[in-house]
């Protein structure tokens, strides 16, 4: 810590301030509804909550995650909308199938994502932390609902430190049987996902749930009534990785909730001044402590950037509800880099050479995926040439080769596929079998080629060959293999 900080850390101990020059007590504070806070002390944080710019924020991009509740009773053309059909190796997302052939469209949406990740960190910090994270979010609301059940912060502090009665027995039993209850909630969703949602709910009424599903739903559902609601700040201090990860993105010139000690300090509460004395020369901050009260981790901002800050811009929202009470310029705490306080201009985010290489990554894979999805078909054909040998003689002379064709059905309806070839031969003979292949949604049908050309007719070792597979059923559902038709060197 600075000799300057130090000298803060002192002052702000200290019971005197004024207001601008006018003379004021922390009974005029109260009266404006500036409320003087302790600072968090030890055990569990109970942030307090107020309403502002930040708070709104957080409640629109957690409202994301209430969504993926809905997503499994989504259905399309009879069947689960989103659908990780591990079993058959499918995911469903509406009348989209991805088979294991198009993975890479998924492996490009999850490096379009852990990039978008990267580039946020480095210009604005841990905002995945702060606004997105389902840990975040799952904490807030938990939080929320204790706030209902047993009041603000002091209260819901003074009960927990209560000896056990009846009466507070009333106040928590309902609270944690909630917890619960999205506890459950939450693991059902996931399970939902991998398997029909309203078969899961018949299967749970009807005590046929397998192993593994009962496993899963009750791991995470007490791992989510547990890490929410009672580590909740300390999960992000102590166990998630990827707070530390995000720590090695910030540089001066990432913009994070900053306090502006040049102009807060040095701090201290108010007091009238009594006739004759020289009013003290201090900052804006008047030592309310509110910042820290509404802090989820429990950080105190003024002493700069901590581990356990998560950028989420509560104390943003706190400064500046406090500098409109007190007549101040809004901005005490607020959004900066580093490299702000030092007096250099940060320069533009698309300048910033971090930021240059995440964001041609995330445009290449952002591409990729439209190409993929632009692209994909709805049937897949490979062909598989024979190989030994490679072409075969028949007693007429022809010349015969033989393909295993492999047909994907990418589609939710069964396929009747129907194989033709198309060549410039004129005496070209192929035959197919099955005549016409029945194919399973999301699955492979296997069919033999066998084509015969009349050896006079090839001019060359290589001939190029067209082989064609239709869908009976709906002829729009149609693709071409190119492949070639291997003979003999020609004399």
């Amino acid at each position: 810590m600075s000799e300057k900080q130090s000298e803060t850390a002192t002052k702000s101990g200290t019971d005197h301030s004024v207001l601008g020059g006018v003379e004021t007590s922390n009974k005029n504070l109260e009266n404006i509804g500036v409320e003087l806070l302790p600072v968090h002390t030890e055990g569990t944080v109970h942030a307090k909550r107020i309403p502002g710019t930040f708070r709104k924020i957080k409640w629109i991009l957690a409202s994301f995650w209430l969504i993926l509740f809905v997503g499994p009773y989504l259905r399309w053309d009879g069947h689960q909308a989103i659908l990780w059909d591990l079993a058959n190796r499918q995911f469903h997302f509406f009348g989209l199938t991805i088979l294991p052939q198009d993975i890479w469209i998924l492996a490009m949406i999850l490096l379009f994502f852990a990039l978008l990740l990267a580039a946020s960190t480095a210009v604005a910090g841990r905002l995945w932390c702060g606004y997105f994270c389902f840990h975040t979010v799952w904490t807030d609301v938990f939080t929320w609902l204790e706030e209902k059940f047993e009041g603000q912060p002091n209260k819901r502090q003074k009960l927990d430190q209560a000896p056990m009665s009846l009466e507070k027995l009333k106040v928590k039993i309902p609270k944690h049987l909630i917890w619960l209850l999205i506890g459950f909630a939450t693991s059902f969703s996931f399970v939902a996902y991998f398997t029909d949602a309203i078969d899961l709910w018949a299967r749970l009424f009807a005590f046929e749930w397998g192993s593994v599903e009962t496993t899963i739903v009750v791991v995470l559902g007490l791992s989510t009534y547990f890490f929410a609601g009672f580590l909740r700040e300390q999960t992000c201090i102590g166990f998630c990785p990827y707070a530390r990860i995000q720590g090695a993105m910030i540089d001066t010139q990432t913009v994070v909730p900053t306090y502006d000690q040049d102009r807060g300090e040095p701090r201290g509460r108010m007091r009238r001044v009594k006739p004759g004395e020289e009013a003290p020369d201090l900052g804006d901050c008047i030592d309310c402590n509110l910042c820290v009260a509404v802090c989820p981790t429990g950080v105190d901002i003024r002493l700069g950037q901590q581990f356990g800050c998560i950028t989420c811009g509560l104390c943003i929202d706190a400064c500046d509800s406090v500098m409109d009470k007190i007549k101040k310029p809004r901005g005490l705490i607020r959004y900066a880099s580093l490299q702000e306080f030092t007096g250099k201009k940060l320069p533009a985010i698309w300048k910033r050479p971090r930021v240059i290489v995440y964001s041609a990554i995330m445009t290449f894979a952002a591409g990729a995926i439209l190409y993929g999805l632009a692209t994909m078909s709805p049937i897949d054909v490979k062909a598989l040439h024979e190989r030994s040998p490679l072409f075969v003689q028949m007693s007429n002379g022809s010349i015969q080769n033989k393909w295993t064709l492999k047909v994907v059905n990418k589609g939710a309806e069964v396929m009747q596929a129907k194989i033709t070839i198309g060549s410039e031969f004129q005496n070209m003979e192929y035959d197919v079998s099955p005549a016409v292949l029945s194919v399973q949604p999301g699955t492979v049908g296997s069919a033999t080629l066998l084509v015969r050309i009349p050896r006079r007719d090839l001019t060359e070792a290589n001939t190029p060959i067209d082989i064609m597979v239709e869908d009976v059923n709906n002829p729009q559902i149609k693709t071409t293999y190119n492949s070639v038709f291997i003979g003999p060197k020609p004399r």
